[in-house]
């Protein structure tokens, strides 16, 4: 016999994964109606991926430094 709770939690999470992509996607449709600045949106997309770019080189430094605190062996062979 299938127990019942796997099958009711990730049918609700289909659901509500799915009703939220939906709306997302609805939005951002429509925000692009609008006519955004295509400057403004270039600007704002730059800044948004140099910001991600100096967080993944400290989360890289920050690793490495706590590889070789910890005396982990880093060369490669």
């Amino acid at each position: 016999m299938i127990d019942w709770v796997p099958v009711v939690f990730l049918t609700f999470k289909v659901l509500i994964f799915g009703t939220c992509m939906f709306f997302a996607i609805k939005w951002h449709y429509d925000q692009g109606k609008k006519g955004a600045d295509k400057r403004a949106l270039l600007r704002t997309g730059g800044k948004l991926m140099i910001i991600f770019m100096l967080g993944v080189l400290v989360v890289v430094l920050f690793t490495f430094g706590l590889a070789r605190m910890l005396g982990m062996d880093l060369s490669l062979p």
